[in-house]
């Protein structure tokens, strides 16, 4: 039960707007790359380059990574978004996150994972880590009180 004495709301309130923000991170990413760019560009441009063709991956393995990213973005972003199915979209992205902080250091062991990676995966741990009584603004939520 939310308590406002015990700053109950204040948690509230950050879980909701740090899913919404992930969520939306993720969401126009995947919009962007399914929609402006297209799942075959994508993975041609970002994971059939030369230094990935050169490496221990098959190129069919590139291929399935880099036309199903943008997908995987756009549904896993809207489910953050709503609260729908929050466990598994937060392993589906948290997936994204290790493919990508891999690739880029495949191609650049010095990478800086600064401005990309750990962004994402700050809000991604905080969602992961809040209390689930916390996040009561959600669809998951919703569906169970209408169970009960």
């Amino acid at each position: 039960m939310i308590d406002a004495q015990d700053n109950s709301w204040g948690w509230m309130w950050a879980t909701f707007t740090v899913r919404w923000v992930l969520g939306f991170i993720f969401l126009m990413a995947g919009w962007m790359k399914c929609f402006s760019m297209g799942p075959r560009a994508h993975a041609e441009r970002f994971f059939l380059s030369e230094t990935f063709r050169e490496s221990w991956i098959p190129e069919w393995l590139l291929w399935a990574a880099g036309t199903a990213t943008p997908v995987v973005e756009l549904i896993a972003g809207a489910m953050v978004c709503l609260g729908l199915g929050k466990r598994i979209a937060y392993i589906a992205l948290a997936a994204i996150l290790v493919m990508v902080t891999y690739g880029h250091l495949l191609e650049n062991a010095l990478y800086d994972t600064t401005s990309h990676i750990f962004p994402r995966l700050t809000l991604l741990v905080f969602v992961m880590a809040a209390p689930r009584r916390y996040d009561v603004l959600s669809v998951d939520h919703l569906i169970a009180f209408l169970r009960r």
